[in-house]
């Protein structure tokens, strides 16, 4: 669309306040959905974020026509803040403490909304810049298990594969203590970073294979559906 097709367009009475209304639509759902997935995970209903957004559900669904595209907009921020935790902890001096702090920094993320708890251990083919991010991420994390090893304290044996474990098993700790232990899953991150020491590995199963993890992200993407 030219610059002169679209100043003409603006300029028909009511076509800027129909798209302010669009936006504002857009906004509350995004709003209503962040709400209802951190409280109830990415299983929730669509006709209660609708509801709570005072909207249509076909109103939500002309704004986002898939579940993985309202998801991946309303968690693009905290992927952003994923990302930012990864550069956090390379920029620490000490390899093995930015790592050990990545990992609780990240699972205290996943503690704190159901719903983003459930998102790190998904991944959704269809949402490019959400995907996008979490590929800057993955390499950044490459280069923090590289300088961890390098220093000697992370075994030599932990694979990039090893960081979804982690997250899966956190979710799930997270999900079944929430109401009743919520700080549960602090034992949990805490016995998983002694396990990751160096002085103290012992020969493991091998870990799945990137392709592997990556249709288990791909396969609990879909039963969100």
């Amino acid at each position: 669309m030219t610059e002169d097709v679209a100043r003409r367009r603006e300029s028909v009475p009511g076509r800027r306040g129909l798209r302010a209304d669009a936006e504002r639509n857009r906004e509350r759902v995004i709003e209503a959905a962040r709400a209802v997935f951190a409280q109830q995970g990415l299983d929730a209903s669509t006709n209660e974020i609708a509801r709570r957004a005072g909207v249509g559900i076909a109103t939500l669904f002309r704004r986002f026509p898939t579940r993985d595209d309202l998801i991946a907009t309303v968690f693009a921020e905290k992927m952003r803040d994923y990302s930012e935790a990864i550069d956090e902890a390379l920029a620490d001096l000490d390899p093995w403490n930015g790592f050990c702090v990545f990992i609780e920094r990240v699972c205290q993320m996943q503690a704190d909304d159901r719903g983003f708890a459930d998102v790190l251990t998904m991944t959704f083919a269809a949402a490019k810049a959400f995907e996008e991010e979490r590929d800057r991420a993955a390499n950044s994390l490459t280069h923090l298990l590289q300088r961890a090893k390098a220093a000697g304290r992370l075994r030599a044996d932990f694979v990039h594969q090893d960081v979804p474990l982690i997250l899966m098993a956190n979710a799930g700790v997270v999900t079944a203590t929430r109401d009743a232990a919520p700080e549960a899953w602090r034992r949990l991150v805490g016995y998983l970073i002694q396990s990751f020491a160096a002085e103290v590995a012992q020969p493991l199963p091998d870990p799945p294979t990137p392709r592997q993890m990556y249709r288990a992200l791909l396969r609990l993407s879909d039963t969100a559906e």
